[in-house]
Parts: structure tokens; sequence; C-alpha cells
């Protein structure tokens, strides 16, 4: 797979993208979803204009293509950080505090929840469960997780990828 993000592709590529992609899933029912996912992972996210073209392909309104995209929490329709923080939020976490965790982690990076710091190092997300519920509070950066977490065990562990 490429990288999570294509900061630098410009306007048409990210079309020829959408274009590679929908020629090679095709325009059959039941195709928009492995299109919106294959486009997400080549572009890191799903902008209006790879949206409107993917409907122009496919022939699906772009109202639909955009309420797909909007429903599942999977699609992004704002770019990523190139680290991805997911707090999870699910009762066994939120009963151990997680709400204070993702408190801390937004404090110290200088973002709301769900935003992106502004050198677009770090995504703040908070997530439904992450099925870590033994390790409740966790979140994972990346593909790495963290549990038994504090508000200050998930700053010091923030600061240790660079901040």
């Amino acid at each position: 797979m490429e990288s999570p993000t294509k900061a630098g592709a410009t306007h048409e590529e990210r079309l020829r993208i959408v274009d590679d992609v929908v020629a090679a899933h095709g325009t059959a029912a039941g195709a928009l979803i492995p299109i919106l996912q294959d486009v997400q992972a080549r572009v890191g996210y799903l902008p209006s204009e790879v949206l409107e073209r993917i409907g122009e392909r496919t022939r699906v309104p772009a109202a639909q293509v955009l309420g797909v995209a909007s429903f599942y929490s999977q699609f992004r329709l704002e770019p990523v950080g190139k680290r991805v923080i997911k707090v999870c939020h699910g009762t066994a976490c939120h009963v151990q505090g997680a709400t204070g965790v993702t408190d801390a982690l937004c404090d110290e990076l200088h973002v709301r929840d769900g935003g992106t710091t502004e050198d677009g190092e770090f995504t703040v997300s908070s997530v439904a469960c992450l099925g870590c519920c033994s390790l409740a509070p966790c979140m994972m950066i990346d593909e790495n997780t963290f549990g038994r977490l504090t508000p200050d065990a998930a700053r010091k562990i923030v600061r240790k990828y660079g901040r």
C-alpha cells in the first residue's frame, strides 16, 4: 500500500487516481465503497473534487457519493496528520478516564478532538472502540497501542513521538 497521505498530489493527479481506481473496480453496483477505500488509500482523504469525479465516473449522483463517504467513519473528508492518534471512548475506556486522556492530548498538541495540528504531524480522534478493554483507557498512535493511560502518561508518549 502507498503511504497514507499524498500531500503533494495535484488536482490533476487526484483526478487521475480516481480514473485509475474506477477503471480497476468498474461501475457495477457495490463498487462504490471499494472505490472510496482505494482512492482514500492513495490520496489520503476524500476531497470534494475527488467525490465529484467518482460520481461522474460511476454515474452515481454526487450527493449519494458524499452520503456514503460521510456515513462511514472509515472515510475522511479532511486531510489527516502523518500520525493518527485514536483514543478509545468505548465503555471501559470512558469509565476509566478516556475523556481526560483526550483532553490532555488536545491540550498538548493545541488541537481540537478530530483535528490536525498546524504542522500536519498529528491528528487526534476519539473512536468508539479499539478492542483493548483490558488496557482501558487506551490509545493507538499509528499501529502502536498504549494502555492503562493517565492524562500525563499520554502527554509523555506524544512527546516521545516528537512533541
